[in-house]
């Protein structure tokens, strides 16, 4: 695994992305057409972000839940804008049964079909807001604050691996309110959390602000979004937070008593990240020799490689590297991790040679490497190297031992920077303001990049772009320079610059 030399980003930005994937054992093909097994590894990142974003839910007073799977087919159709947004999208339930057939396998029985269809859920509104009915009577029963940790099921024709599946794994908060500002106001507190865990966890820079209304959630009053720059210039929608106002709470008819005895329908919002995230990892941080990863979602943030050829300088080496390994474990970093301690990892594997076991470490993307041998110690020192480093700039010489787990902690908070800086630069550097139409039609072909340009706020001229250079509005940022104009296309007023990119 660790041999194989990983496709140049320059040459084959996909196909490289494909190779990280499969070569850092993150994950690979189901035989279900468009789905995904996820591996041990990336799916330990996976859990690596999920214990970081639900403390911040619970932080700021969600609980989690859990709801079905599966949605009678009536109940997406109350709500017109998501039925008419998700119809081709949705897997269909019509039988409930299959029946042996002697020598030929099974077949669906015929006389199982389901009454109603069931939808298996691509998004769960519709089942929890027919839930909340019997859960809201009162203003007292309000705010509801509830997240749940689920899979989903939208049947994409075009697949990649995390990035787009027919099944992914994410969490979906769906919160009811008393009123209209609290509900916007809880909108809002969410987008600013992914915010924090995109830019301080992630190490990944987003940009803010309402998607426009033809790239917004099917229901939603309102979408706001985080949009990141990958090393190809495209754009990844990271998350959303959607306010609902009364739509779902009309659909489903919950209502509550106010403090006055009257009846009001509730106020909606919902929100979600997926395992999508992962590929953005993947695609901002890492480099041809393999996955980088923030040492701050990193399964392991360090590993110990001993290197010896004798009986005794492999039982003198392991001793060393079983007492750095505790001193490592012991760092005071626990709150910066979730509250969860540094792991480190000591390859004592017979079968590989060092410099094999350097390889495959670093196409996982662990953080920090430690190379101690018998020369090493000898002279009470050990050799480290930062993953997110280049060459020979990546090592350190002769560290002593009794600083080098201090070292390493200053070298993942180091590193951690490091990459939000580097990612950001960049996204600066690939930024550009667009005053014609010509010209994005050329710039967006090449170089490429975050295009800032007048728009009319037309769903007509969106289309338009759109159809002509597969560029989107991506994000409306909310703190774009308010800088009056008129739209590249038409010559209408423009109230200030979007931000149009091609995106996954």
């Amino acid at each position: 695994m660790a041999a194989e030399k990983i496709t140049s980003r320059a040459k084959d930005y996909s196909q490289w992305y494909l190779d990280i994937v499969h070569r850092a054992g993150l994950a690979e093909n189901s035989d279900v057409r468009g789905c995904m097994v996820i591996k041990p590894h990336g799916y330990a990142i996976w859990e690596k972000i999920q214990r970081a974003l639900d403390r911040m839910f619970k932080d700021t007073g969600h609980v989690n839940a859990y709801f079905p799977l599966f949605i009678p087919k009536s109940f997406l159709a109350r709500e017109e804008q998501m039925a008419e947004g998700f119809a081709k999208e949705c897997a269909v339930i019509t039988h409930h049964r299959l029946k042996a057939i002697p020598g030929q396998g099974v077949e669906v029985d015929p006389e199982s079909k389901l009454e109603e269809p069931l939808i298996v859920r691509p998004t769960s509104e519709t089942i929890i807001w027919n839930t909340y009915r019997s859960w809201v009577q009162s203003w007292r029963d309000l705010p509801l604050l509830i997240n749940q940790w689920a899979n989903v099921v939208r049947w994409e024709m075009r697949t990649r691996l995390f990035l787009r599946t027919a099944e992914f794994l994410w969490q979906e908060g769906h919160t009811a309110h008393a009123t209209q500002q609290e509900a916007e106001e809880e909108t809002k507190r969410i987008i600013e959390l992914y915010r924090t865990f995109a830019e301080e966890w992630m190490a990944m820079p987003v940009l803010v602000g309402p998607k426009s209304e033809g790239q917004k959630f099917p229901g939603a009053v309102y979408t706001l979004c985080i949009e990141a720059m990958m090393q190809d210039k495209k754009a990844l929608q990271a998350g959303t937070s959607h306010f609902l106002g009364q739509n779902f709470a009309k659909a489903f008819d919950v209502t509550f008593q106010n403090p006055e005895g009257k009846r009001e329908y509730a106020w909606a919002t919902s929100w979600g990240v997926s395992t999508r995230l992962i590929g953005g990892l993947i695609m901002t941080h890492s480099d041809d020799q393999g996955l980088v990863l923030p040492p701050r979602l990193a399964p392991i943030h360090a590993v110990i490689v001993p290197i010896y050829k004798t009986e005794a300088e492999r039982s003198a080496v392991l001793e060393a590297a079983n007492k750095l390994e505790q001193s490592i474990r012991d760092l005071p970093l626990r709150e910066w991790l979730n509250y969860e301690p540094v792991t480190v990892r000591i390859d004592d594997r017979e079968q590989y040679q060092p410099g094999f076991k350097f390889n495959e470490w670093e196409l996982k993307g662990v953080p920090v490497r430690v190379e101690l041998g018998p020369k090493d110690l000898a002279k009470g020192t050990c050799v480290l190297a930062r993953r997110d480093l280049p060459g020979k700039e990546a090592k350190e010489m002769g560290v002593p031992l009794t600083k080098a787990a201090t070292r390493i902690a200053e070298m993942l908070q180091a590193m951690q920077t490091a990459l939000f800086e580097r990612a950001r630069k960049f996204r600066e550097a690939n930024t550009y303001e667009i005053n014609s139409y010509d010209e994005f039609k050329k710039k967006i072909e090449e170089p490429g990049g975050f295009l800032l340009a007048h728009w009319d706020g037309t769903r007509e001229t969106e289309e338009r772009i759109a159809a002509e250079t597969k560029a989107t509005i991506r994000c409306i940022p909310f703190d774009r320079k308010k800088e009056a104009g008129t739209c590249m296309v038409t010559g209408r007023p423009s109230p200030g610059r979007v931000v149009f990119a091609k995106a996954y």
